[in-house]
């Protein structure tokens, strides 16, 4: 890993945190198809609208979204694509992990 300074680590620190919350992680999966309003994301995550709404607020002060408002729908999307390819890298090592233990059990 490369140097880096205190802010840099706070940063990475902070958007790994907010990374951290599985409704957050289905939220961002929504988002990777496209723009969604906050209904649509209630309906595909199965979650209530405060709490979705909850979730969308971290994750867009975290920089990980914007917010667009047309009328009365707010409409979400990514604003921070590279957050897939880390989401990609860390599930699939996990995948593997879990494949490795579980064929260790069989």
């Amino acid at each position: 890993m490369k140097q880096m300074s205190e802010a840099l680590l706070g940063e990475v620190s902070q958007k790994f945190k907010v990374l951290s919350d599985p409704i957050r992680l289905r939220i961002l999966h929504e988002l990777q198809a496209g723009e969604r309003t906050v209904n649509e994301l209630v309906a595909a995550t199965r979650s209530s609208q405060p709490n979705i709404s909850k979730h969308l607020a971290l994750l867009k002060t975290a920089g990980l979204v914007h917010r667009r408002k047309q009328g009365n729908q707010a409409y979400f999307s990514i604003a921070a694509p590279y957050i897939f390819e880390l989401c990609d890298i860390v599930c699939g090592g996990i995948a593997e992990e879990l494949e490795k233990k579980n064929q260790s059990l069989a």
